[in-house]
C-alpha cells in the first residue's frame, strides 16, 4: 500500500468508542486513566483545544469518558481499558529459580529456532531490550556468587588469623575446620540469597525481573497464545462488538506494545465471524509501539500470522501503525504483516507512519526522555512540543476519523517491508 485512498467526504464525529489494549503491564488500569488526564491537558494547552475527563460509574469494565472542543467542534468519547492485567500477575508470580529457569527457557527458544538471529535483521533497539533482563539477570547472579565467596573467606580467613595459625593448612587439620567452614558456608549462602532478594525488591528501577516474564510469556507457548489469554480476547471481542450497537460514529481500537498483536487476532476474529457492520460506525484500528515480530517470528504464532495476513486485506478497517526509531522497545517502522512473511497480494494495510520523536519533541524534551527507554514507549499515549498529524487526543476525542485523519498519507520512506520471518505458516 503505498497511500491510503483519498476520495469521499471526510466525516465529522460527534461519538466515538474507545477501546485500550495495553501491553504486558501488571499495574491497575487506573494509571492510564490518570496519564490520558495528564498528557491530554498538557497537549490541549500546547496544541489550543480543549478536553476533559470523568471517570464512569463503577461497573465490569473500566473506563472514563472524555469530552472535547477542537476547532468548535464538541466530541464525546467513552473509553474502555480492556484489561488483562490479572493474567499478567500471575504470569510474573515466579521465585527467584523459576525466572532463572524462564531465562534459559526464553533464550533457548529464541536462539534455537533462528528467530533472534532475524529479529536483529530489523531493529536492534528490541533485540537489545530483549537481551537486557538475559544479561541484567546473570550479572546479579555473579555479583551474589562473588558476595558469598567474599564472606565465605573472609570467616575462614578471620578464623585463622584469630587462632594464630600461619597457613591454611593448619586450620583444615584443626578441630574447628568443620564448624567453621559450616558456618562460613552458610553465611555466604545467607549472602547469596540477600543480594538476589535485594535486586528482585529493587526490580521498579532495574526492570530486569519485569522484562524477563515479559518475553517469557511470549517463548513459553512458541508463540501461540494460552488458552486463558484466549478467553480474556473472545471477552474483549464481546465487547467491542457491542459497541457497534450504540449512536457513534466510529469504534477507535488502540493496541499498544504486545497489545497490538491481540488486537490484530481480536478484530480479524469478529471480522472473520461478520460482527462488524458494513456501513457504520467506521472500524478504526491504532498500533502503537507494536512489537509483533517478536511474537509472529516464532514457530507457533501460526494463528498471530494467519491474522495478521487477514487484516491487512480488510476494506472494513482502517489500521494505521505508528511507532518511532526513537523507541528502542518497538519495532519501529517495521510492517507487521510484511516482516512477518504473509503479506498478501492484495495487501492494504497496515499504513506505517511515524511519530519522529526528534522532530515532534522540543530539543530539551528529547534530551530529557531520550535515554529513558520505558517512558518512550509510553510516548504515544503522551503530549508531543510539535504534534504533527499524529495527536493521541485528536485521534481518540476528536471531530476526525482516523481514516480522514491519514487520508493522502503515504508510508513512511524509511518503513521496513521485507520479509524476515523464518516461519510463515498460518493457522
Amino acid at each position: 500500500m503505498s497511500s491510503m485512498t483519498s476520495h469521499g467526504p471526510t466525516e465529522h464525529v460527534i461519538r466515538r468508542r474507545v477501546f485500550y489494549i495495553p501491553g504486558y503491564d501488571p499495574i491497575h488500569p487506573r494509571r492510564y486513566r490518570e496519564l490520558y488526564r495528564k498528557e491530554g491537558a498538557a497537549q490541549a494547552a500546547i496544541s489550543g483545544y480543549e478536553i476533559a475527563l470523568k471517570a464512569k460509574p463503577a461497573a465490569d469494565t473500566f473506563g472514563w469518558h472524555a469530552a472535547s472542543v477542537i476547532k468548535g467542534r464538541t466530541v464525546q468519547a467513552d473509553v474502555d481499558v480492556l484489561i488483562w492485567s490479572d493474567i499478567v500477575r500471575e504470569s510474573m508470580s515466579q521465585s527467584i529459580p523459576a525466572t532463572y529457569g524462564q531465562l534459559i527457557r526464553t533464550a533457548w527458544v529464541y536462539i534455537s529456532t533462528g528467530a533472534l538471529r532475524r529479529l536483529m535483521w530489523m531493529r536492534k533497539g528490541p533485540v537489545i531490550a530483549a537481551l537486557y533482563p538475559i544479561g541484567m539477570l546473570l550479572l546479579q547472579l555473579v555479583l551474589a556468587i562473588a558476595l558469598a565467596r567474599f564472606v565465605g573467606t573472609t570467616i575462614m580467613a578471620g578464623t585463622q588469623a584469630g587462632l594464630g595459625l600461619v597457613s591454611e593448612a593448619l586450620l583444615r587439620d584443626s578441630i574447628i575446620f568443620w564448624p567453621v567452614f559450616l558456618i562460613a558456608w552458610a553465611a555466604g549462602l545467607a549472602a547469596f540469597v540477600w543480594v538476589l532478594r535485594w535486586f528482585k525488591s529493587k526490580d521498579g528501577r532495574f526492570f530486569a525481573y519485569y522484562l524477563m516474564h515479559d518475553y517469557s510469556f511470549s517463548a513459553r507457548w512458541r508463540g501461540a497464545n494460552p488458552p486463558a489469554l484466549e478467553d480474556r480476547m473472545t471477552a474483549f471481542g464481546d465487547q467491542i462488538a457491542a459497541a457497534f450497537q450504540t449512536d457513534v460514529q466510529e469504534v477507535l481500537v488502540v493496541g499498544h506494545s504486545s497489545g497490538a498483536h491481540l488486537a490484530v487476532s481480536i478484530l480479524a476474529d469478529l471480522l472473520r465471524a461478520g460482527r462488524i457492520p458494513a456501513d457504520r460506525p467506521k472500524l478504526a484500528f491504532l498500533s502503537l509501539g507494536q512489537v509483533v515480530p517478536m511474537m509472529s517470528f516464532l514457530p507457533e504464532a501460526k494463528r498471530l500470522r494467519a491474522d495478521l495476513a487477514y487484516l491487512s486485506m480488510q476494506e472494513a478497517l482502517t489500521w494505521v501503525d505508528v511507532t518511532a526509531p526513537g523507541d528502542g522497545c518497538a519495532f519501529a517502522l517495521c510492517d507487521p504483516v510484511a516482516v512477518s512473511g504473509v503479506a498478501p497480494k492484495d495487501k492494504r494495510w497496515p499504513l506505517v507512519v511515524s511519530a519522529a520523536f526528534t522532530q515532534t519533541l522540543q530539543p530539551e524534551t528529547w534530551k530529557a526522555l531520550r535515554w529513558r527507554f520505558f517512558r518512550l514507549h509510553f510516548q504515544y499515549l503522551c503530549a508531543f512540543d510539535n504534534p504533527g498529524d499524529y495527536d493521541y487526543f485528536q485521534i481518540t476525542c476528536g471531530p476526525i476519523t482516523l481514516h480522514d485523519r491519514y487520508r493522502g498519507r503515504a508510508p513512511s520512506k524509511s518503513r521496513i517491508d521485507v520479509p524476515a520471518s523464518k516461519y510463515t505458516s498460518v493457522a
